[in-house]
């Protein structure tokens, strides 16, 4: 299915859900089946009406992956689908840090060598992750980097194998897996709250979801500092919007691939975005309530759950990873905001 994708690497078929069990198999050697556990804390209960279930959250602790993230997941499904002969000159990606951590770990598995590209604004603890996996990291103004990650290539590097660490169908397939797991550990969930950066998870959970014909509606969660999704809903198609970097570094693109919209209309219901403060003090929470450790990015669908915008009833919150900067996870346990992602500025 993805070998026609080939010629025209931008779009790729939604997968179904064979493609999802298929990547899930070829990954689970490599990967771990991370917890679903209940959120151990006072939830506020919003008076919605009698026929509104009260609200439980639980957590689904991708923190705990290999890299602490769940990028590893599409990063194995994308090299494990490749021949050896596609990799012979290396691969390369783009990533703001845990997509190339996650590839950085699998290719050093594979004995394969691995570039990445970052943004120059990437938290240093980011760069030195990577470098640790033996990658060799080129960062670029943030303008540069978006305009590598649309169009799938960086100059002088065209002979290795690009990888997408979002819009690639094997991505999408192993971001599946999360999904499948979910509805094995909770079949009645209601609702899934699911970060979004490129909208790699979010599409490949509600691939998932559709391909399991549950009823569970899987909500996009952005920052206040850049709401892509937002926008593409309210202009009925994918439009630059106002982006501010902060300390939430995983999320919030300039705008959604065009590649992905078609598969975010079909699988996901909507979008909700939390403040830096409300992010913060998730963070917080986790740490103190739950003793887990997330990134910015990870905290978000907690926040918003929290918040009572996602309503009640079972409502599953993807702690996509816990790769914070120590300085900004200190910053937010002593009740601050973090005023930036880079340690160096």
């Amino acid at each position: 299915d993805d070998e026609n994708m080939a010629d025209a690497p931008s779009k790729f078929n939604l997968p179904s859900l064979d493609d999802i069990r298929s990547a899930r198999q070829r990954i689970a050697p490599h990967v771990i089946r991370t917890p679903l556990i209940k959120l151990n804390a006072p939830i506020p209960q919003k008076d919605a009406g009698d026929d509104t279930a009260p609200l439980e959250i639980y957590l689904k602790l991708e923190n705990l992956q290999h890299t602490s993230s769940f990028k590893v997941r599409g990063a194995f499904s994308a090299l494990l689908a490749c021949k050896d002969e596609q990799l012979r000159q290396g691969v390369i990606t783009t990533s703001a840090g845990n997509f190339g951590q996650g590839l950085g770990w699998c290719a050093r598995d594979r004995g394969v060598s691995c570039t990445v590209v970052s943004p120059d604004t990437t938290p240093e603890s980011k760069l030195q992750a990577l470098r640790s996996y033996g990658s060799e990291v080129i960062t670029v103004p943030f303008s540069k980097w978006w305009g590598a990650l649309e169009s799938r290539q960086f100059k002088g590097h065209e002979e290795k194998r690009f990888i997408h660490p979002c819009a690639e169908f094997d991505v999408v397939a192993g971001n599946g897996s999360i999904g499948l797991e979910i509805l094995e550990d909770l079949a009645d969930v209601d609702t899934i709250l699911v970060p979004y950066g490129g909208g790699g998870m979010c599409v490949g959970i509600g691939a998932a979801l559709h391909g399991m014909q549950s009823k569970a509606r899987v909500i996009a969660c952005e920052i206040e500092t850049a709401t892509p999704v937002a926008t593409a809903f309210k202009h009925g198609k994918p439009e630059a919007c106002n982006h501010t970097p902060s300390f939430v570094d995983g999320i919030g693109g300039l705008s959604v691939l065009p590649e992905m919209w078609s598969h975010v209309q079909n699988v996901v219901s909507g979008c909700l975005s939390a403040s830096l403060q409300e992010t913060a003090d998730a963070i917080r929470l986790l740490v103190e309530r739950q003793r887990v450790v997330a990134e910015g990015a990870g905290a978000v669908p907690l926040a918003i759950a929290l918040s009572g915008k996602a309503g009640g009833g079972k409502v599953v919150c993807v702690v996509s990873g816990g790769n914070i900067d120590t300085s900004s996870l200190l910053m937010t346990l002593q009740g601050e905001v973090p005023q930036t992602s880079n340690a160096k500025k």
